[in-house]
C-alpha cells in the first residue's frame, strides 16, 4: 500500500500553471529521484508535500501514522530560535532512549544489591529488548558517525546552532533527519554543501535506508548510487522510470523514439481515414459509410486535441477516454475542418529544447601534450603540493580531483603559464592550442551584451554570432542581454560558446558543469566524449568523471597522485587501501580492549542472576562472527561500490562491538 499518493496535483501563480495533473505514488521503501528542467516546479512540489505550501488544485494523501522528514534546499532559518549545540540537538533525537537507559541503570543497581525479583528481571529483559531495537547501545556512536560523515569535525560539535553558516545548518538538519529515521525522507538538493567524502558517506547511508526516499538532485552520480526509480517532472505530469539515473537515460531515449513512431503511425491512419471520406462522401452508395467514418474521425481529432496524439494512441479504453472528454456530444467536423485539424497536428514535444554545439579543433597536436618533472606547485609564501611525474598524451581525458583549497585551479593557471612552478618544470608539446574555461568566468566583461562579448573574443559578423549563440539557447532578444545580468548557468554557456570558437586541441576546464541543469550537463558530456583533442577537467561532477576520464589525478594531503585508469578503478584501488588500514587499526583496538577486559574481570566471574551480562556475551559473540564474515567478504570484493558498502558495514559493526564490550565490562564489574 502506498504511503504517499498524488492525485491530480497542480500549482498555479496567477494565470500561469507551474505544473498541473501530477499523479504518482510512493511505496514503502521506494527510493525515488525526481528530475526535470530548472523552473519546472520540483521545489514547489516538495514544499506542498511537506505541508509548507498549498496546491492550487488536486491534492495528495499521506498514509496514517507515516512520519515524514523534509530537507529544504537551503536551511538558513533552521534552528534560529534554539540555543542548543550541534551535539545536544542530535542527542535530542534519542530523549526516549536515554530515559530508558536511566531506568535500566536503576534496575541494574537493584540487581547488583541482590534485590532481584521475577518482576524486576522481566521488566529489565523487556526494556533491554526495546533499548536494543531503538539502537540504545550505539546511539552516541551513531551521532558521532553521522556528524563526522557529513563533515562536522569534533571541534564543531559544541558550536551553538544559531551561529552556524547556512551550509552548516543544512548539514545539521540532514544529520538530525538521518538519526530520526522517518518513514519518508524528502531531500531537496542534499549534495549542495557536501564535499566528495561526505557525499560518498551519504550515498552509503541512503543505500541502506529502510524507509522511503524522494530526492531532487542535479548530481547524476548521486542519483545513480541512491535511487531505483526516476520521476521525470514536466508541466503536465510525472513520467516514472524503473532503475537509477543511467537506466532512466536509456529508457527515456527509447520513449522518445517510441513516441515519434506512434505519432507517425497514428497520423498516417488518420490521413487514410480522411482520404476515404473525401473519396466516398460524394457518392450516394458510400455516403452513409463515409459520414459515419467522418464522425469517428472527428471524435478522434477532438480527443487528440485534448490529450495529445501519443496519449490518445496509448489509451487502453477508448470508451473511458471518450466519456472523460465528453467527445460523444461534440459537434462532428466537416471535411475541410477535419483536414485543417489534421494538418495542424504537431509531433510530440517529448524532447525539450537542447544545446546543439560541438567543440572542434583546427590543429592536430603532437603525441606528447604535457610533461611535468619534480614539481612543486603554489606560491612562494604558500606552497600547495608536490606531484608525481606527469606524462600526458594526445587523446587522453584527465580528471583532476581533490578537496576545495588544495590547489586545482592554481595548477591550471600554472599549466597556462600565468604562474610558474616553485620547483621543477612543465613542458607543453608541439602544435598545441590551449583553450581555458575558467570557473569564475572572470574574463567576461559584465557591461557587454552577449553578442558583443562573443564577437570581442572571436571576430565574426552578426549573422554568424546569432547562429553560434542559438546553439547555446541564446535566441532572439537574449543575445542583447548584459553579461552582468546573466544567471550562473547562462554565463557558463556563453563561456563555452566562446571556447568553442577557438579551435583548441587541449582543453583546460575548471568546473564546467557549475550552475548547469541535468540536461545541459548531459549535452556537455556528449560533446566532450566526441572531442578529438585532449581534456584536463577539474570538476566535482563525479558522473562526468565516471563517464569521461581515462586518467585520475588525485590531489590529496599535499601531493598529486597520477592514477592510470578510469574512476571506478581508482575508487576500487583507493577503498582497498583504506580498508587495509582500517582493518589493521580495528584488530589492534580489539586486542587492546580484550586485554583490558581480561584484567578488569577475572575469568569465570559471572553474576548468574544478571541475565543482562549473559545476553551481552551472546551479542558480543555474534558481532565478532559478523566482523569475521565481513572481513572475508572484503578480501573477495572487487567493485568499488561493494568495497565501500562492506567497509561502512565493517566500521559500524566494529562500533557496535566496542559499545557491547564496554557495556559488558561495566555490568560485569558490578557483579
Amino acid at each position: 500500500m502506498a504511503i504517499l499518493t498524488l492525485n491530480n496535483l497542480g500549482q498555479a501563480f496567477g494565470g500561469f500553471d507551474v505544473f498541473t495533473g501530477l499523479y504518482g505514488s510512493v511505496e514503502p521503501g521506494a527510493k525515488i529521484g525526481m528530475v526535470g528542467p530548472n523552473g519546472i516546479g520540483k521545489t514547489t512540489l516538495l514544499l506542498i508535500l511537506a505541508g509548507l505550501a498549498e496546491p492550487s488544485h488536486g491534492g495528495f494523501t499521506l498514509s496514517q501514522g507515516v512520519r515524514m522528514g523534509y530537507l529544504r534546499q537551503e536551511a538558513m532559518q533552521a534552528f534560529n530560535e534554539l540555543d542548543n549545540t550541534v551535539f545536544e540537538e542530535m542527542m535530542g533525537v534519542f530523549d526516549e532512549v536515554r530515559a530508558m537507559e536511566v531506568r535500566m541503570r536503576e534496575l541494574e543497581d537493584c540487581m547488583a544489591t541482590g534485590d532481584t525479583t521475577d518482576a524486576l528481571l522481566e521488566e529489565y529483559g523487556e526494556m533491554q529488548h526495546q533499548f536494543e531495537l531503538r539502537d540504545g547501545y550505539i546511539y552516541e556512536v551513531s551521532i558521532k558517525q553521522t556528524l563526522e560523515g557529513l563533515g562536522f569535525k569534533p571541534q564543531h560539535w559544541e558550536l551553538p546552532l544559531r551561529h552556524l553558516s547556512g551550509g552548516q545548518k543544512t548539514r545539521a538538519l540532514l544529520a538530525r533527519l538521518l538519526l530520526e529515521k522517518p518513514d519518508l525522507l524528502i531531500l531537496d538538493e542534499p549534495t549542495n554543501h557536501l564535499d566528495v567524502e561526505a557525499l560518498e558517506w551519504l550515498e552509503t547511508r541512503l543505500r541502506a535506508w529502510d524507509g522511503a526516499l524522494l530526492i531532487v538532485s542535479h548530481d547524476r552520480y548521486f542519483l545513480d548510487k541512491t535511487v531505483n526509480t526516476i520521476w521525470e517532472m514536466s508541466r503536465t505530469g510525472i513520467e516514472s522510470y524503473r532503475g537509477n539515473y543511467s537506466a532512466y537515460l536509456k529508457q527515456r531515449e527509447e520513449r522518445y523514439e517510441r513516441s515519434a513512431a506512434l505519432y507517425q503511425q497514428e497520423k498516417e491512419r488518420l490521413e487514410k481515414e480522411l482520404d476515404y471520406v473525401k473519396r466516398n462522401i460524394v457518392r450516394a452508395s458510400t455516403n452513409a459509410m463515409a459520414v459515419g467514418r467522418l464522425r469517428r474521425l472527428s471524435r478522434d481529432l477532438i480527443a487528440i486535441r485534448s490529450v495529445g496524439i501519443v496519449a490518445f494512441r496509448e489509451s487502453k479504453s477508448w470508451s473511458q477516454l471518450a466519456e472523460q472528454l465528453d467527445v460523444g456530444h461534440a459537434r462532428p467536423m466537416g471535411v475541410m475542418e477535419a483536414e485543417q485539424e489534421l494538418k495542424a497536428l504537431q509531433p510530440p514535444n517529448s524532447r525539450p529544447p537542447k544545446l546543439n554545439f560541438n567543440l572542434k579543433t583546427t590543429l592536430r597536436s603532437g603525441d606528447l601534450v604535457m610533461r611535468g618533472r619534480d614539481l612543486r606547485i603554489g606560491y612562494p609564501d604558500a606552497p600547495l603540493f608536490t606531484s608525481d611525474d606527469i606524462v600526458l598524451e594526445r587523446g587522453e581525458r584527465v580528471a583532476l580531483i581533490g578537496g576545495n583549497g588544495t590547489g586545482k585551479t592554481t595548477f591550471l593557471r600554472t599549466i597556462t603559464q600565468q604562474i610558474k612552478p616553485l620547483v621543477g618544470e612543465i613542458d607543453l608539446g608541439a602544435s598545441l592550442k590551449v583553450g581555458y574555461f575558467a570557473q569564475a568566468h572572470e574574463d567576461l566583461l559584465p557591461e557587454n551584451t552577449v553578442m558583443d562579448e562573443l564577437i570581442r573574443h572571436q571576430h565574426m559578423n552578426i549573422s554568424q554570432a546569432r547562429q553560434i549563440l542559438g546553439q547555446y539557447l541564446f535566441r532572439q532578444e537574449d543575445v542583447f542581454k548584459k553579461v552582468g545580468d546573466l544567471s550562473g548557468g547562462e554565463r557558463g554557456k556563453l563561456a563555452m560558446a566562446i571556447l568553442g570558437t577557438h579551435g583548441a586541441n587541449f582543453l583546460l576546464l575548471d568546473e564546467p558543469t557549475n550552475h548547469l541543469d541535468i540536461q545541459a550537463q548531459e549535452i556537455l558530456q556528449e560533446v566532450l566524449e566526441k572531442f578529438p583533442g585532449t581534456v584536463l577537467l577539474v570538476t566535482h561532477d563525479r558522473y562526468l568523471v565516471d563517464k569521461l576520464a581515462t586518467q585520475i589525478w588525485n590531489l590529496e594531503k599535499g601531493h598529486l597522485q597520477i592514477f592510470q585508469g578510469n574512476y571506478e578503478e581508482f575508487l576500487a584501488a583507493r577503498d582497498k587501501q583504506t580498508m587495509t588500514e582500517q582493518k589493521a587499526a580495528a584488530v589492534a583496538k580489539k586486542e587492546a580492549k580484550a586485554a583490558a577486559a581480561a584484567t578488569s574481570v577475572p575469568k569465570g566471574q559471572k553474576n548468574q542472576k544478571n541475565k543482562g551480562v549473559a545476553t551481552l556475551e551472546q551479542q558480543i559473540s555474534e558481532m565478532e562472527a559478523v566482523l569475521e564474515r565481513l572481513n572475508q567478504d572484503l578480501q573477495n570484493a572487487q567493485k568499488s561500490d561493494e568495497i565501500w558498502k562492506l567497509s561502512e558495514q565493517f566500521a559500524t559493526s566494529q562500533s557496535k562491538l566496542d559499545a557491547l564490550v564496554a557495556e559488558w565490562s561495566a555490568m560485569a564489574e558490578m557483579g
